[in-house]
């Protein structure tokens, strides 16, 4: 079947986060989703944290993702392009999901157009004011030779062991209250004057959406609870619960 010519965008599914058995239902949710872009969708964007964990050995990668990169091979078979921004939870993406996945993969903010809509997009980490300290992490745990460093751990230390931090950063995170009005003034509105119609972020795990003179600015939310995503078809773009 040939690709359609809809864009899609979702974020957050963190795959990984729970025990399998906990995590069942909403990953067969998502390989739903997913499968169901076949013949619609000409692009996807996964905007950070498809995975609670990500790191490819030479010779290894986490075999738990399995049936995810399977469906997300589907995809890419039936001609539906696919890029993977990083989040701050699958930062150290590789080469397998470009060379082999066929997965176009980017670090940090990202700018494009369809259907003559300019679109910014970025995961959402260190955006705002006071994530001062995470930046400068993000600078050390993403450096080559701190990637360099962990690939000397064996597979069955390296990714248990990163699961365990990934979880504890997750459940250590405070709850807020996110006010729209800043997050358009702060994100949404610098990237409106260079002349984007569309912004778009994830990492907050809340649904935004605010509209104002033809331009958008949306809040993706998650693949946790929420199961939202944005598509743009048409021209328009609409935030859409699966299913």
């Amino acid at each position: 079947m040939s690709a359609g010519s809809a864009v899609y965008f979702f974020s957050d599914a963190h795959l990984g986060a729970d025990s399998a058995d906990r995590e069942a239902a909403r990953e067969r949710s998502l390989h739903d989703f997913l499968t169901s872009l076949i013949g619609r969708a000409s692009q996807l964007y996964i905007v950070g944290d498809l995975f609670d964990f990500w790191f490819e050995y030479r010779h290894a990668i986490p075999r738990r993702h399995f049936g995810t990169l399977a469906v997300l091979r589907q995809l890419r078979q039936a001609g539906v392009a696919i890029t993977y921004l990083n989040g701050n939870h699958d930062f150290w993406l590789g080469p397998f999901l470009t060379r082999d996945m066929g997965i176009q993969t980017h670090s940090g903010p990202l700018s494009v157009t369809h259907q003559d809509r300019r679109i910014w997009m970025h995961h959402g980490d260190g955006l705002l004011s006071g994530d001062l300290g995470y930046r400068l992490l993000r600078r050390v745990i993403r450096h080559p030779v701190s990637i360099a460093l962990y690939g000397l751990l064996h597979p069955d230390v390296g990714i248990p062991l990163a699961n365990w931090f990934s979880r504890q950063s997750r459940h250590s995170r405070e709850l807020r209250q996110f006010d729209l009005d800043r997050l358009w003034s702060r994100i949404a509105l610098p990237h409106f004057a260079e002349g984007h119609d569309a912004v778009m972020v994830g990492h907050l795990h809340t649904v935004l959406e605010r509209r104002e003179d033809g331009r958008c600015f949306f809040v993706l939310g998650d693949w946790i609870e929420r199961m939202t995503y944005v598509v743009l078809e048409g021209g328009e773009f609409q935030l859409r619960t699966w299913p």
